[in-house]
């Protein structure tokens, strides 16, 4: 277990550190767009506190919980995208999606316990709205299921980041810390929406 942890830490770390590099959507030589569509989720402060929220809450809420609410985020994710992909346009995706920060930082920080199937639920709502984006700015050249592709692998290592934090943290007896973090989580989705 403690391999396991110590390399999701690790993979959030790498993440958060490659992120601030990512500064475009588009990969100059990504031919099929899988580069793209994993840059995509590293490019806004927003999508990578929200998918480290659900990987945080999915570790509050453990058990099966702890890999289904991400995989639900992710499945659904998928849908929005590829709904975007094929011409889909959907109101107000930025709002749902600084919306999704603000909630999510706050879930984790009063550690909410829903059942399962609306713990799942949650998170699929606003993985919608990430998707759509995600779709929305798939660049022209790209193949969308190698854009696609990206997407989700970035998201669920962002999710895996998550889940290795609030693990550790639970694991050394500093479970406050995950609170912490879900409060920062969503005064950083206040701030976003402010500006």
């Amino acid at each position: 277990m403690k391999t396991t942890s110590r390399f999701l830490l690790i993979s959030a770390v790498f993440l958060l550190v490659t992120a601030a590099g990512a500064q475009a959507h588009t990969i100059p030589g990504d031919v099929h767009g899988f580069g793209s569509g994993f840059g995509h989720p590293l490019h806004g402060f927003d999508h990578i506190l929200a998918m480290l929220a659900v990987g945080l809450w999915a570790a509050q809420l453990g058990g099966r919980a702890r890999w289904l609410v991400p995989a639900s985020f992710v499945g659904v994710m998928a849908l929005g995208g590829a709904l975007a992909m094929a011409g889909l346009r959907v109101p107000f995706t930025e709002a749902g999606i600084l919306l999704s920060v603000l909630v999510l930082g706050i879930l984790v920080a009063v550690a909410a316990r829903f059942p399962l199937a609306a713990s799942m639920a949650v998170a699929g709502l606003f993985a919608f709205f990430h998707g759509h984006s995600h779709g929305t700015e798939m660049p022209a050249n790209a193949v969308g299921y190698a854009y696609g592709v990206g997407f989700m692998v970035a998201t669920a290592l962002l999710h895996a980041g998550g889940i290795g934090i609030g693990t550790l943290a639970q694991q050394s007896a500093k479970q406050p810390v995950i609170r912490y973090a879900g409060a920062a989580i969503a005064v950083a989705g206040l701030c976003l929406w402010a500006f």
